[in-house]
């Protein structure tokens, strides 16, 4: 366990130091029904570079301009998929539009179909403890993808990133106007809630699986909607991510570890394949697999991404007393863990631009590689704890839920 003593200070250390610059370990933002979006924190202190003893400091300087390694390649050639750092066998591929299509993690739907081949996925606080996924499919397509459900307030931002069309499945009152007024509608959206019926959207019935459950699309019938609307074209990204096969320096070994949703329910679980040097996925002690292969869940990167998370005033639903929407903030800065070939290694994200991807720093000015191929976004509210299991082992606990009316 000494080897993860240092990276416990170290990411303690950063969560501090991002709350002081950020002032968000101070008075606690304010829920709003719209939540206007917070600018760039272009003015405010650099992050602090993940050192065992960063010195913070509140003095305003210049966001660092991250330096790309030689062994990096961007922007990308051709046929290049920037979603994953992969070459394709067909460019043509990548002539369209990405594909996101919201995706259900009720224990009732498991397994779901169509995860593996996902290039991204983002799994994140719906309400009462329980997590969604969006899905972002670019390179491949599955013959199916599902079940799906409701979008949420996420799903206001991360269409914009990738620029791509939004499959999803209806949404409270507060969510669907957010959607309606957004630079997305209608071109980029595509639900039932707006006349979206067949066959973009069709029931498969399985034995045990409830009605709400049998909702499925797939990536090429949304992109003959998009084809139809004119706009099945290859993306153009202001920023990407970088990937390189060889993992950078200073990582700390991590063979085992969980982000604890909600007991029992929804704990997302990882573990380490040397053979294959991928992450293997369980949820609440049940490996997770895709319904089309049989095959357990497996991505080249998990990424925890620390964000604030503010419920609002809009009404999710009201079993148990209610649910308020959660705004997830994954503009401007923030830490991030990235979990690849066994180790872990601190670093920052950052998306100043509202068009721009995701993109990640070591804080030092240097761009943090993910290892060609998919990846799983785990987004976590700042507060989250860490915790030591066993050697190489640990556990996430998010708490920080910025409560409506505070």
């Amino acid at each position: 366990m000494d080897n993860l003593k240092p990276l416990s200070t170290l990411i303690a250390l950063l969560l501090m130091a991002f709350l002081l610059l950020t002032g968000c370990g101070g008075a606690e933002p304010e829920a709003t029904a719209t939540p206007t979006r917070t600018p760039p924190p272009q003015a405010t202190a650099t992050p602090v570079p993940p050192t065992p003893k960063p010195q913070p400091t509140a003095t305003p300087t210049a966001a660092p301009s991250p330096t790309v390694d030689p062994a990096i390649v961007t922007p990308f050639p051709p046929d290049v998929n920037p979603l994953t750092g992969l070459k394709v066998d067909d460019v043509a591929k990548l002539d369209r539009i990405p594909i996101a299509i919201k995706v259900s993690n009720s224990p009732e739907v498991r397994p779901q179909s169509g995860l593996n081949l996902a290039d991204l996925v983002f799994e994140h606080f719906a309400e009462g403890g329980i997590t969604r996924f969006t899905t972002v499919f670019y390179a491949n397509e599955p013959e199916r993808v599902g079940s799906v459900r409701s979008g949420r307030l996420i799903d206001l931002e991360i269409p914009k990133m990738y620029k791509a069309l939004l499959g999803y499945s209806g949404s409270s009152a507060g969510v669907k106007n957010r959607i309606r007024s957004s630079p997305l509608f209608p071109n980029q959206i595509a639900a039932p809630d707006f006349g979206m019926g067949e066959p973009y959207f069709y029931r498969v019935p399985q034995e045990g699986k409830a009605f709400e459950h049998t909702l499925f699309s797939d990536p090429t019938v949304l992109r003959q909607l998009a084809t139809e609307r004119g706009i099945n074209q290859r993306p153009d990204y202001p920023a990407f991510m970088a990937f390189n096969e060889t993992p950078p320096s200073g990582g700390t070994s991590v063979s085992y570890f969980e982000v604890n949703y909600l007991p029992g329910t929804c704990t997302a679980e990882w573990t380490y394949d040397a053979t294959t040097n991928r992450w293997l996925r369980a949820t609440a002690g049940v490996d997770q697999t895709d319904y089309l292969t049989g095959e357990r869940l497996n991505f080249a990167n998990v990424v925890l991404v620390y964000a604030n998370h503010i419920e609002t005033d809009i009404l999710e639903d009201t079993w148990g007393g209610g649910h308020m929407s959660i705004e997830i903030q994954i503009w401007g800065y923030g830490p991030a863990l990235v979990f690849r070939d066994g180790q872990v290694f601190s670093g920052f994200w950052e998306r100043y631009d509202p068009e721009a991807m995701l993109t990640f720093n070591d804080g030092q000015g240097r761009a943090l590689p993910l290892k060609p191929g998919n990846t799983w976004f785990q987004l976590v509210p700042l507060g989250t704890q860490r915790a030591d299991i066993a050697e190489g082992q640990l556990r996430f606990t998010p708490e920080g839920i910025v409560s409506a009316g505070r």
